[in-house]
């Protein structure tokens, strides 16, 4: 693209993005939206308090809630303990996960399937 072509494209966006700015500013709402934040943030600045302070008096347990949505969404049942038992060896290998050096060693050798079947129930 030219440079001529880019610099028309851009100042047709930004001739699109002033009227939408014109169109919002005369928006009621949005007249209505700006006037509570500004007599808020007078208030909060007169009584000399805070968003988060506001919030915990109004939802008392708003942030406990949160706190614990987020504790339950990070967290997954424990792994369960596996163990295999080498039919030629005999030797056996207890791991939570796939990522055990001897057993991918035998997976190597012998096939994950057949290591699979190995699994001690």
């Amino acid at each position: 693209m030219s440079k001529l072509a880019e610099y028309r494209q851009l100042e047709k966006h930004l001739a699109e993005q002033l009227q939408a700015l014109e169109a919002l500013k005369g928006d009621a709402a949005l007249k209505k939206e700006i006037e509570f934040e500004t007599k808020l943030r007078e208030l909060l600045d007169h009584y000399s308090f805070s968003l988060k302070h506001i919030i915990s008096v109004l939802d008392p347990e708003g942030s406990s809630r949160r706190q614990s949505l987020l504790q339950t969404a990070g967290s997954r049942k424990p792994r369960e303990l596996k163990t295999y038992k080498n039919p030629h060896t005999g030797e056996m290998v207890q791991t939570k996960g796939g990522n055990h050096k001897t057993l991918k060693e035998w997976k190597t050798k012998h096939g994950a399937d057949e290591v699979e079947s190995w699994l001690a129930k």
